[in-house]
C-alpha cells in the first residue's frame, strides 16, 4: 500500500509540475505580449490601444494601454467601446450567408431581384477629353451577391479611387433612402477586386429580405446568440463613458484629439461600417468562426459548410488587399502583405502565404478605418484583435504596432 501511495504521489506531483509549468509558460507569454504592446504604444506615441488573443474556447491574453480621452483619466480596457467601422463587414457577410442557408438569398442571383436600383447600374469608362464629362455605359453583367461579398462588383470607395472622386465632384444623383450620391461601377462586375461600398448594399439586401432593420437582424441572429452584448450600431447613455475618443494625424505628424461629443444615433444602419464593439465582444465573433459556426453553448450561427465557403478564397487569381490612397488624411496606402498576392473570401481577406513570423497561410483578416484590426488563424486555432482609434488608416505607426504585436503573439 505504501509503495502504491508513493506511486500515486509521484504521478500527482508530475501532473502538478506539468500544470504549473504550462501556466508559467502562459504567464511568460502574456508578459511578453504585454511588454510589446506597452512599449509599442509608448515609442510610437499612439494614444491608446486594446488587444486580445484567444483560442476557440479560451482567452490567452488581454490588455489595454492609454486613457479613454486626454482629460477624463478613465483607463482603456478590453471592455472599452471602439468604433470598429469596416470590422462590421464580416458580421454583415455572416447575416447574408445565414439568409443563403435559408434559401432567401442566392450567391449567384442578381441583386436587382431584391434591390431594383441595381437593375440600371452604369459603368464609368472615363471622362470626355473636351468636356471632362463622365462617359457612362450600361453594365453588361448583373451584380451578384457573390460580387458584393468579395468586393468584385465595381462599387468602390472614394478614399482609394481617383476616378470616383472626380465623378463625385460633378453632379451625381442622390439615393433618396440614404441621401448619399449614387456611385457608378468602376469596372465590369467580376473582373477586378477593389474595396468599396459592397457591404453597405449587402446590409440593405439583408433588410429587404428579412423585413428587419440591420440592428434588429444582427441582435436576434448573431450578436445575442454569441453573447456580444456590447456590440451595436447604438450606444446607450449608460455605456457612453466606455466609448473611446478618436484622434487625427496632422500635417506636422502629431495626433490631434477630436472633441468629445454625445453619441448621435444613425438614421439608418450601414452594413459596411457603423458597429461599436469591444475587444472582448469581437473575440466572441472570431471564436465562432474558429468553431466553424457554433456559439460557445453549441448554438449554430452558421453551418460548417457555410464557414468553409466564407473562409476559402473566392476571387481566383485576382490580387486583393492593396489600395492606393487618394485621400491621405483618411487612409495611407494599403498593402497588408507586401510582395504577396492575397485573395478574398466572403467577408475576409485571406493570405495564401504565411506572414513572416506571424499568421499561417489561409488566415482571415480585415480592419476598420480608425485602425482596428483582427486576424483569425484556423491552422493554429488562434484569433487576435488590436484596436486603436485614430486616422489615417494604415498609418505607419499603427501598422508598426500591429506587426510587433503579431510577432509577439506567435513568438509566445
Amino acid at each position: 500500500m505504501k509503495d502504491n501511495m508513493s506511486l500515486i504521489d509521484r504521478r500527482d506531483f508530475g501532473a502538478l509540475a506539468l500544470l504549473l509549468g504550462t501556466r508559467a509558460r502562459r504567464l511568460s507569454a502574456a508578459v511578453g505580449i504585454e511588454e510589446t504592446l506597452r512599449a509599442g504604444v509608448r515609442s510610437r506615441a499612439i494614444p491608446l490601444a486594446a488587444a486580445m488573443v484567444a483560442t476557440a474556447s479560451k482567452t490567452l491574453y488581454e490588455g489595454a494601454v492609454g486613457k479613454r480621452d486626454s482629460s477624463s483619466g478613465i483607463d482603456v480596457t478590453a471592455d472599452s467601446l471602439f468604433r470598429i467601422a469596416s470590422m462590421t463587414k464580416p458580421v454583415t457577410a455572416t447575416a447574408a450567408m445565414q439568409l443563403v442557408e435559408q434559401g432567401k438569398l442566392a450567391l449567384d442571383e442578381p441583386v436587382s431581384k431584391h434591390l431594383p436600383q441595381f437593375g440600371s447600374l452604369q459603368v464609368l469608362e472615363g471622362f470626355d477629353k473636351a468636356t471632362n464629362k463622365p462617359i457612362l455605359r450600361p453594365a453588361r453583367k448583373p451584380v451578384l451577391l457573390r460580387h458584393l461579398l468579395t468586393h468584385t462588383s465595381g462599387l468602390v470607395y472614394e478614399n482609394w479611387d481617383a476616378a470616383l472622386v472626380k465623378y463625385l465632384a460633378q453632379s451625381a444623383p442622390v439615393d433618396p433612402d440614404t441621401g448619399r450620391p449614387v456611385h457608378p461601377l468602376m469596372f465590369e462586375p467580376g473582373t477586378r477586386w477593389e474595396y468599396g461600398t459592397n457591404m453597405d448594399w449587402t446590409g440593405r439586401l439583408v433588410e429587404a429580405v428579412s423585413g428587419l432593420t440591420l440592428e434588429e437582424y444582427f441582435q436576434r441572429n448573431i450578436l445575442r446568440p454569441l453573447g456580444m452584448n456590447d456590440t451595436s450600431f447604438l450606444v446607450p447613455a449608460d455605456r457612453s463613458d466606455r466609448l473611446v475618443n478618436v484622434w487625427q494625424r496632422q500635417p506636422d505628424g502629431s495626433l490631434k484629439e477630436n472633441p468629445r461629443t454625445p453619441f448621435v444615433a444613425p438614421k439608418s444602419f450601414n452594413g459596411g461600417g457603423g458597429l461599436n464593439s469591444t475587444p472582448r465582444d469581437y473575440v466572441r465573433f472570431m471564436q465562432m468562426i474558429l468553431r466553424r459556426g457554433s456559439a460557445s453553448d453549441g448554438q449554430k450561427v452558421l453551418q460548417p459548410k457555410t464557414v468553409d465557403m466564407m473562409t476559402s478564397i473566392q476571387t481566383g487569381s485576382l490580387s486583393c488587399g492593396k489600395l492606393k490612397s487618394v485621400k491621405p488624411e483618411n487612409s495611407s496606402d494599403v498593402d497588408f502583405h507586401p510582395g504577396f498576392t492575397d485573395g478574398f473570401g466572403f467577408g475576409f481577406l485571406i493570405n495564401s502565404q504565411a506572414y513572416d513570423g506571424g499568421r499561417s497561410a489561409g488566415s482571415l483578416a480585415w480592419a476598420g478605418i480608425r485602425n482596428t484590426f483582427f486576424w483569425i488563424d484556423p491552422k493554429r486555432g488562434l484569433c487576435a484583435t488590436l484596436m486603436m482609434q485614430f486616422y489615417p488608416f494604415c498609418d505607419k505607426e499603427a501598422m508598426g504596432l500591429l506587426h510587433d504585436f503579431e510577432r509577439s503573439v506567435y513568438a509566445a
